[in-house]
């Protein structure tokens, strides 16, 4: 699926519009010229209402727009009205997204062609199994309970269902296995933007303050994606440490805001629209 390449390709995340003074930021983001496209890798917001407000905003101003769910989406808040769990809630968001002319994980990937381009745009949702253990843990079992001896416990725990899936690793299992399919299917002659909530690679999550924390961050089944399906670009959120590493040579890039209380202390990224494509330099 081809789409008009526009000018510059942008990525943002965890906008949590919940909070006013987010909410406000959004209300401020604009592309500097309207073909500019842009990515939003997850955590818009908790409530379906605060997730359809940011995206049909951004999605007027922009002239694509590419979402992938974060955990706090697929959260049954029990202040939203809608109450759907589980892969329900997951495709209700993406019925909401199509009806305003965002593209998500069920969508054709689209080729992006302009500066840098072609390359393919592939937007996941893979969610996390567990395999991102702490230091001295033996398998998930007890890292989970280390975790809640610690009194790190994710608030997933309780409010991110994996109906009709027995649980969120099993959900994460199914996914993993549906985007391998959908990627193998990519054009082998092109690179790709990968774009995932959740980091690809282990190495991010070391920096967190709570290592338990890692536990939530993501899968060690996609370790080896950026190469695989030959990543220009990884371009994900959730950490709320946002940063560019390097793994083989392929800038691993978080595009987070994260909590006013987080951003307001470190200062926001500046720029928050993080520029994708082009390139501005490398390594």
């Amino acid at each position: 699926m081809s789409r008009d390449p526009g000018g510059r390709l942008f990525a943002v995340s965890d906008l949590h519009v919940a909070y006013e003074q987010n909410r406000a930021v959004v209300r401020e983001l604009r592309p500097p010229h309207p073909s500019d496209w842009l990515i939003v890798a997850g955590d818009v917001g908790e409530l379906t209402a605060d997730v359809e407000w940011a995206l049909r905003l951004l999605a007027e101003r922009f002239a694509t727009v590419v979402w992938v769910p974060g955990n706090h989406e697929l959260w049954t808040h029990p202040d939203d009205p809608v109450q759907l769990r589980g892969t329900a809630r997951y495709h209700a968001l993406v019925e909401l997204c199509r009806s305003l002319g965002v593209l998500t994980p069920e969508d054709p990937y689209v080729r992006w062609a302009g500066p840098d381009g072609p390359v393919v745009i592939a937007p996941l949702f893979l969610l996390y199994d567990y395999s991102f253990l702490p230091p001295g843990a033996t398998g998930a079992a007890d890292a989970l309970a280390r975790a809640e001896e610690a009194g790190v416990v994710a608030t997933d725990e309780f409010l991110l269902h994996s109906d009709p899936h027995p649980d969120r690793a099993a959900w994460c299992r199914a996914r993993l296995a549906y985007t391998r399919e959908r990627l193998d299917g990519c054009p082998p002659d092109l690179p790709t933007v990968l774009v995932n909530h959740f980091p690809l690679v282990r190495e991010p999550t070391r920096v967190l303050r709570y290592p338990e924390f890692a536990l939530w961050c993501g899968t060690a089944a996609t370790h080896d994606w950026h190469r695989r399906y030959r990543a220009a670009t990884v371009v994900y959120g959730h950490l709320h440490i946002p940063r560019t590493t390097w793994h083989d040579g392929v800038p691993h890039r978080e595009v987070s805001l994260g909590y006013p209380r987080e951003w307001q202390v470190r200062g926001m990224p500046d720029p928050l629209l993080r520029e994708i494509l082009p390139r501005r330099g490398a390594r």
